[in-house]
């Protein structure tokens, strides 16, 4: 186990790094998709990021048992304790198949039901996205790593993130209500809580099923730049839970 929480950061951002180049070698070729037995669809790019993240996290840290998507739907679930790890090693897979480039590798670490750790890697987008709480968040692409934080809403309103495979706009526009809403922005896979973490947009709220390991890494990143998750009584969204489904739920950045 690396000393500190940046040790482990920058070792698991380079995990994410070497996950994101099996993807795109899948992504560039002339691949075929499968369906699961939730009728989700599944690629060799998930398969392969998802060997490669389990080999090299159980190097690292073997003694933190690891619940990732493709393991879980093979039947093959860990026993976890407080501390474990959550991936997901190819975060939107419809936008994989339709090539739509916004899709992600996600890696993170829950301790006592909360991910205190995470990276977020949009491979195509050449944007990786990672925090740790007490530590920070960061956003590295083609002009360097730069600090994020989450903005106050600005006068004009909220940008508000919401689904490209997976939206209800009649659901959506209920739950705004009468909220000041200055655009409506899609963005595909776990990218919707990194834009916010990254002050580039406000509110997401999610109002259909996801899983823990779609979310965790984003959230992680998402509280390191002072944002939340709850559900939508207010409680913070806690992770570990019978089956890893998750409520619907609602990622803000300040005060929003």
């Amino acid at each position: 186990m690396p000393a500190s929480k940046n040790e482990l950061l920058e070792q698991v951002h380079a995990i994410a790094k070497g996950a994101g180049e099996l993807v795109m070698s899948v992504y560039r070729s002339d691949f075929s998709s499968r369906s699961k037995n939730d009728a989700s669809p599944v690629t060799e790019a998930d398969e392969r990021s998802e060997a490669f993240i389990l080999s090299a996290l159980r190097t690292l840290t073997p003694q933190i048992p690891i619940v990732a998507e493709e393991e879980v739907a093979a039947g093959r679930i860990p026993k976890i304790g407080r501390v474990f790890w959550l991936v997901d090693p190819l975060d939107g897979t419809k936008e994989f198949i339709n090539r739509n480039d916004e899709f992600t590798v996600n890696i993170a670490l829950v301790e006592d039901g909360a991910p205190t750790l995470g990276v977020v890697l949009a491979p195509a987008l050449g944007r990786l996205f990672a925090g740790a709480i007490g530590i920070g968040a960061y956003v590295e692409d083609s002009t360097g790593r730069r600090p994020i934080r989450c903005r106050a809403v600005p006068a004009e309103g909220l940008t508000v993130v919401a689904s490209r495979s997976h939206g209800d706009v009649d659901a959506l526009n209920a739950y705004l209500g009468a909220r000041k809403v200055a655009s409506i922005r899609g963005a595909g896979s776990s990218l919707k809580l990194c834009v916010i973490a990254a002050g580039e947009a406000d509110l997401y709220p999610r109002l259909g099923r996801t899983m823990e390991w779609d979310i965790a890494a984003g959230h992680a990143v998402l509280g390191a730049a002072g944002g939340t998750v709850s559900d939508l009584s207010g409680a913070p969204m806690t992770y570990g839970k019978p089956g890893f489904d998750n409520p619907h739920f609602v990622a803000a950045g300040l005060a929003a």
